[in-house]
């Protein structure tokens, strides 16, 4: 049992980073993960961690000396958010085709312009198909949780990939929430001692890192960068395994709520999920079938297994947090792609919610689950795709 203390989940993030002790950390902090690094570097400078910590020019230059870093052979962490992941995007590309397994905390935050400093998901579902292992998180106890299990999915000799751990800017980031540390011995068992594969410092065996590939052998880079993406899932369920009998915490690709009979389905990740869970129960109480499936692992996304979570469902409402101009939302079109694959056909609708932090209430849940149960009883939609909260 380990200590269970109330924190902000930067706080939590920057705990779990030092019990990790990577070998190396750059960042540039920027708002709202400002806290993680600030943290952090208090306890390189308190020597309570043997981390390298470089601070550089910007948020291009911190994912560059990561890069480095990794395939020099070290275990390599960082933080961002919003803007600092954008900035990032050329090294994004290059940490995953050089299967650098580096571990990142994304604070969700609105992309510009207008600037907006509060959490919404544009910046993680922008980068959603640069090669990283993408994990969401409901609240600071599963951010704290994911960072650690991050390190073993990243690491692992059938994955060697870089991996990113979202929670939502200021909503979890800033919230106080009693949580649960694990004690510092447990977290250094479970993450092992870091094995470097093909380390730029062994000058024994040479290697060439991130070459010139033309045409000719291009695909193939890419194609062994998607068969290693194929094994992140049950690596994922391995690691969650191992993870719950050291937490008593179980976790699986996502999480089903209340599904088991449901005829009507929310879909939704990160905070909002604990919002729609009380809507939920307020309904289920009525003798309304509804249930939830807030996704865990986002990259790879786990088609089958979601698809058949929600095989049984008539309606679904999808809410997305990220805007997707002149098409539908990032997580609508892997629930459509989902439920296409596995051959059902259950009437889905598309919210977007909660842009630039605005708030995502009961009342917005409960306006979602109406409009569900009244599609199903007729079966006319009015809007695919429409903005909960906003004003007319």
């Amino acid at each position: 049992m380990g200590k269970v203390l109330a924190v902000t989940g930067n706080q939590a993030i920057a705990e779990a980073m030092r019990q990790i002790n990577p070998d190396v950390c750059a960042a540039y902090p920027i708002t709202p993960s400002t806290e993680v690094m600030q943290r952090f570097a208090a306890f390189v400078a308190d020597g309570k961690v043997d981390t390298e910590l470089v601070t550089v020019e910007s948020e291009h230059s911190a994912m560059s000396a990561c890069i480095g870093a990794s395939a020099a052979g070290g275990r390599v962490m960082t933080a961002t958010s919003s803007q600092g992941l954008a900035l990032m995007w050329e090294m994004l590309h290059i940490a995953s085709g050089m299967r650098m397994p580096i571990v990142m905390t994304l604070v969700n935050r609105a992309l510009s312009a207008p600037i907006n400093i509060h959490g919404d998901h544009s910046d993680g579902m922008g980068a959603r198909d640069c090669g990283w292992v993408q994990l969401w998180s409901e609240n600071g106890q599963e951010a704290y949780d994911n960072l650690i299990q991050a390190i073993r999915i990243a690491e692992h000799e059938d994955v060697r990939l870089p991996a990113m751990v979202n929670m939502d800017g200021f909503i979890i980031s800033h919230s106080i929430e009693s949580m649960e540390f694990l004690p510092d011995d447990v977290v250094k068992d479970f993450i092992g001692e870091y094995k470097p594969k093909n380390p730029l410092l062994d000058i024994e065996n040479p290697v060439t890192m991130g070459p010139l590939v033309l045409p000719d052998y291009f695909m193939e880079f890419k194609r062994q960068q998607h068969e290693a993406m194929l094994h992140v899932k049950d690596v994922v369920l391995e690691v969650a395994k191992e993870f719950e009998k050291v937490s008593g915490r179980s976790y699986g690709l996502f999480e089903a709520y209340r599904l088991d009979d449901a005829e009507l389905a929310i879909v939704v990740l990160n905070s909002a999920a604990g919002t729609c869970k009380d809507v939920i129960d307020e309904y289920r109480d009525r003798g309304i079938k509804v249930g939830l499936l807030k996704p865990r692992l986002f990259r790879p996304f786990p088609y089958e297994e979601v698809a058949e979570a929600l095989s049984g469902v008539k309606v679904i409402g999808v809410l997305d947090r990220a805007e997707s101009f002149g098409g539908f939302g990032p997580m609508y079109m892997e629930i459509a792609s989902a439920m296409m694959t596995n051959g059902s056909k259950p009437i889905m609708i598309n919210k977007i919610y909660g842009l630039g932090g605005r708030d995502f209430m009961p009342e917005h849940a409960a306006m979602v689950i109406d409009e569900l149960k009244e599609i199903a009883e007729t079966g006319k939609v009015k809007l695919y795709k429409d903005y909960l909260g906003v004003r007319e």
